[in-house]
């Protein structure tokens, strides 16, 4: 892999030096920091020369002049480290094809370039730009196409305008695409008026970039719009770690860092917001310091979303079961279960059918092998058996898939039992249109976050009875909210927990020692070579590298070989970067099972430092409606076409499209962080348990990391590892007030 900082790498260097050239190959660009990796075509020379250095946005075919110093990479050989460079439209036919032929232009892909070249020669961009016309001479274009290519032509003239205003200002041109698709030419004009619009209107831009534009146009370091935007960023930050508010002074004291302002001047302004609204404020009576209440700031969508789902679930807690049945009538009922299905019930299990059946509202939990499962079958009999129309739902496509194959019904995920409306920007099936159903049941509610708890409560009828299903020791939801862990802690909610593993259960190792792991007890770590009878696996690897190094081999090799297909193996590891971080195993694993083309034939869609090929595994990073994909979605890259600057992703449901500017909604997927694979199960994971992640290493982690796997696991890294993430039971805190508001009278 390429170094990041490969001065420090570098010896001999000789007098300053200039290079030109015509850019051949882009191998490397890190997006956050400008730094490129490149291959110049010298007039006259044999070979291709390597080039280093911070470039904004390079592209295949421009012409580049470069002053800077040749050095000797002691692994990577001869460079030339580039310290300034221009650029120069291309000016030889071969540099216009590889200029064109690169994806820059819409409609334009490598065998239209070669057409354009050979008919034109150096002529071909002025006819771009001069004499549209003149391109329907082009075998295989037509009006339509010519009118895609000027329309192409000129947005990326005015995306280069874009890119050379924010380069000005230090920022990195990654997201001249985004604000020029979102604000079109008044992209500058918009910016130039209020940057801080950025870090609320573009996916991917925070309050830091913002900022960083803001302070270059001469921005008050302590001026009013920049703490007001610094707060609301702040607020806004703290969503990333699962809170809906935070009390006053952690938001001022963590405000006072980002701005480097003092509170005296935070203070008055955090105060006029709260008195015009623009966070909301409100006293926290379960938290005192020094015998004073503190207050709790929200963001205001937030803190109607909290108030709204408390008051869902009180106000369906307070109403009678529309169809009383006696404890007798139930009892029979399973007992006929019992003889039908062949099965035995707990104690335990059958109160949780009967608590179901007689409650509004229930919430059912367990760990692995306690028969939720089991249980959420015979709710789901029950339910029916009352004549009610049942409705099954999940937060993610994988676990309504599971729960579809393991109930026998249809089972859908929550946005899209709810139909968002790209129009009205809302849910179809709301508090004034809900969905058509007297029950229903939600699996794997650990990660509902708070935001789409509400939406779904407010779509499900008042006379309709809900059943909350999720394991209580997993992780929380990735998003805001603590909803799970809310309800079973304000005593308020009916509930219960299954806590008895059945005999069957405890013959798998995955379940024991998960068990194990949530008692704090050390689990059983099993080495392949002892492997037989058991599905939990372990593989000592002190060194990072040589970690990273197990898991392509497991994953190319060793699970294969035991009869598991790509799509069966998921890698999973509890951080991001790293070299057993998520970014670094995707990268090697990708090589490792889906290597590029060798004959060049097949395209690969290179942005950045990220490169997608037909067949790469795929993850969707955010919620976009308007494509009606959703976060944690994983799906496999069916199509690339360069001369659209479009690629295509097939997931469970539906076949995505997306432009190239879209690609960093999208991670590879054959490596995910564990909060990633939250709801979804897998016939067999490798999971990565080190102690360079230390920091990220707890007990509900490596729990719910090991709990993804349903026929094996192979856990790879250091007992010393395992120990402290077995040890380490600190989780948290969320600040959230469901609890408070659900104990409230």
């Amino acid at each position: 892999m390429l170094a990041d900082n490969p001065e420090t790498e570098q010896t001999a260097v000789r007098h300053p030096d200039s290079v030109t050239g015509i850019l051949e190959r882009v191998t490397y660009h890190n997006e956050d920091n400008g730094y490129t990796v490149a291959r110049l075509a010298i007039e006259g020379a044999r070979d291709l020369v390597t080039i280093v250095g911070t470039f904004s946005n390079p592209v295949v075919g421009e012409c580049l002049f470069c002053s800077g110093e040749w050095a000797a990479h002691k692994e990577y050989g001869k460079q030339f480290v580039v310290a300034e460079y221009s650029t120069a439209r291309p000016a030889t036919a071969f540099a216009i094809e590889k200029y064109l032929g690169s994806g820059l232009i819409k409609g334009i892909g490598p065998v239209m370039a070669k057409r354009m070249v050979t008919l034109f020669g150096i002529e071909t961009l002025n006819k771009i730009e001069h004499s549209p016309k003149e391109l329907l001479k082009v075998d295989g274009i037509g009006r339509v196409r010519v009118q895609k290519i000027q329309r192409a032509w000129e947005e990326q003239r005015e995306i280069r305008r874009v890119m050379l205003f924010l380069q000005e200002r230090g920022v990195s041109p990654t997201f001249a695409v985004k604000i020029f698709k979102t604000y079109g030419n008044r992209a500058i004009e918009i910016v130039e008026a209020n940057p801080y619009r950025l870090a609320t209107d573009i996916w991917g831009i925070g309050f830091k970039t913002a900022d960083k534009i803001a302070m270059q146009m001469g921005m008050a370091q302590d001026g009013e719009p920049r703490i007001k935007a610094g707060l609301l960023y702040t607020l806004s930050e703290a969503t990333d770690y699962g809170h809906l508010y935070l009390p006053e002074p952690k938001l001022i004291r963590s405000a006072v860092k980002i701005l480097e302002v003092p509170a005296t001047k935070i203070q008055p302004v955090l105060d006029e917001m709260a008195a015009a609204e623009e966070v909301m404020p409100e006293d926290i009576p379960e938290i005192e310091i020094k015998g004073l209440l503190m207050r709790a700031m929200f963001v205001p969508a937030l803190y109607y979303t909290e108030v709204g789902l408390a008051a869902q679930l009180k106000f369906r807690l307070g109403l009678p079961p529309t169809r009383p049945v006696s404890r007798q009538k139930i009892s029979l009922w399973l007992e006929k279960q019992e003889w039908e299905l062949n099965i035995t019930l707990s104690e335990e299990q059958k109160e949780a059918v009967s608590l179901a059946v007689e409650n509004r509202i229930f919430v059912l939990t367990g760990g692995p092998g306690t028969g939720k499962t089991t249980i959420t079958n015979l709710i789901a009999r029950a339910l029916e058996a009352q004549k009610k129309q049942l409705v099954l739902v999940s937060p993610t496509g994988r676990a309504a898939k599971r729960l579809s194959e393991v109930t026998g019904r249809d089972a859908q995920t929550i946005h899209r039992m709810l139909q968002y409306d790209p129009a009205s920007h809302s849910f179809v099936f709301n508090e004034t249109n809900p969905l058509p159903c007297d029950a229903m049941i939600a699996d794997e509610v650990s990660m509902l976050d708070a935001v789409l708890a509400n939406s779904l409560l407010k779509a499900v009828p008042d006379t309709a009875q809900i059943i909350f299903v999720g394991d209580s020791d997993q992780l929380p939801s990735v998003g805001a909210g603590n909803v799970l862990g809310d309800m079973l802690d304000s005593g308020v909610v009916p509930s219960i927990r299954l806590t008895q593993v059945f005999r069957q259960a405890q013959e798998s190792l995955i379940v024991t020692n998960a068990h194990r792991i949530r008692e704090g007890r050390f689990p059983n770590l099993i080495p392949p070579a002892e492997r037989a009878g058991y599905n939990c696996l372990y593989i000592e690897a002190e060194e990072s590298e040589a970690a990273a190094q197990q898991v392509v081999k497991l994953a190319r090799k060793s699970l294969p070989a035991l009869g598991f297909g790509p799509d069966d193996i998921q890698t999973l590891t509890a951080m991001r970067r790293g070299t057993v971080g998520v970014n670094y195993l995707n990268e090697l694993l990708q090589g490792a099972l889906n290597p590029p083309d060798p004959t060049g034939r097949q395209p690969e869609m290179l942005r950045g430092s990220r490169c997608f090929r037909v067949g790469d595994r795929v993850m969707q990073l955010r919620n976009n409606y308007d494509k009606n994909v959703y976060n944690g979605d994983i799906g496999a890259v069916t199509e690339i076409d360069l001369e659209e600057q479009l690629f295509k992703v097939r997931y469970p449901e539906r076949v995505v499209e997306y432009e190239f500017s879209e690609y960093d909604e999208l991670q590879l997927a054959y490596a995910l962080s564990i909060h990633k694979s939250q709801g979804s199960e897998y016939p067999a994971v490798i999971l990565v348990i080190h102690s360079s992640q230390y920091m990220m290493l707890q007990r509900n982690l490596f729990y719910t990391g090991l709990t993804r796997a349903r026929k094996l696991c192979v856990i790879v890294g250091e007992e010393r590892a395992v120990t402290w993430a077995v040890q380490n039971n600190k989780t948290a805190r969320r600040f959230t007030r469901l609890q408070a508001r659900l104990q409230e009278t």
